[in-house]
């Protein structure tokens, strides 16, 4: 915004105070607590992208295999049960592999649901038939179905559909929690941005008047105060990101490839979206500061 050519000739040989001074005791409180709130919000951005990327992944699996449940008949063996519905499954279009599982495995699956000894050698283990399918054309529950009725085996096929849609609502609630939690924490820094910028305005409101005086326009002081906030909301949205980064990479290198754990699987490009940070916080303080200086100004007489 232009500046009145008087106000500009007079402020050249008689500059006042800034409206928030560099040393002014309160600024490393006010860049602390920018600083801790740009963490959080690095940090919510960094758990939705691997959240994000974790039901992906699981998705993925998912659709790509099934898991058949094989019940003898007659006479019949759990093994030869299994062995014949693998066979079965085999031939279906879509499906890659067919495996059948042998008790020991069969017996591993089961194992964290029943508790570890529970499964003895007498005690009958259900027999299953691993699918690997073709992510390109996978094979319906159905045509899986009846290729097992066709070999009269008795059998069940789980196509993990009901996981799937588990999974992706789970991911998708992790997702829109993490944004949730970065949209309410950037309201959070311009609240209290806003509200430092209305208390520099009350202490220094003898510096408000003379630049009137002057001619300086309302705009113009605005932009001092919003130009101040935002180098400082700069600096802490650095640190914040910096200290986002060290956390983000501290999970990636102690959890190898899955990230910290498979639930959150942090990524190194993950580090690179709290790149604009920094920028992000200083826009906002920017323009809190300077709606709040505009308002503030606009009801003083």
């Amino acid at each position: 915004m232009s500046q009145d050519p008087a106000a500009a000739a007079f402020l050249k040989t008689w500059a006042p105070g800034p409206l928030m001074p560099k040393g002014d005791v309160r600024d490393g409180g006010l860049v602390f607590v920018i600083a801790v709130l740009c963490f959080f919000a690095c940090v919510a951005a960094v758990s939705a992208m691997a959240a994000d990327r974790a039901a992906t992944g699981w998705t993925s699996q998912l659709r790509n295999s099934a898991t058949v449940l094989v019940r003898p008949k007659g006479g019949e063996t759990a093994d030869a049960a299994a062995a014949r519905a693998a066979e079965a499954l085999a031939d279906v279009k879509g499906v890659s592999e067919a495996r059948a599982l042998e008790r020991e495995q069969a017996a591993a699956l089961l194992e964290p649901w029943l508790g570890k000894g529970v499964l003895t050698d007498d005690l009958p283990v259900p027999r299953l038939v691993s699918l690997d399918l073709d992510p390109a054309n996978p094979p319906s529950a159905a045509a899986l179905e009846n290729a097992l009725k066709a070999k009269d085996v008795d059998a069940t096929v789980d196509d993990h559909s009901l996981w799937i849609k588990d999974i992706v609502r789970a991911g998708a609630a992790a997702r829109d929690a993490a944004i949730l939690v970065f949209a309410l924490t950037a309201l959070a820094a311009a609240a209290v941005i806003a509200f430092a910028a209305r208390a520099v305005l009350a202490t220094r409101r003898e510096i408000v008047e003379v630049l009137h005086v002057a001619g300086a326009q309302d705009g113009y002081i605005a932009g001092l105060l919003a130009e101040r906030f935002a180098g400082m909301a700069f600096a802490a949205g650095v640190a914040g990101a910096l200290l986002a980064a060290a956390l983000g990479a501290a999970a990636r290198v102690v959890g190898g490839g899955a990230g910290l754990t498979p639930v959150l699987p942090v990524a190194w490009i993950d580090l690179a979206a709290l790149l604009p940070c920094p920028i992000l916080a200083a826009i906002v303080a920017s323009l809190a500061a300077r709606s709040v200086a505009m308002r503030l100004l606009k009801e003083t007489p």
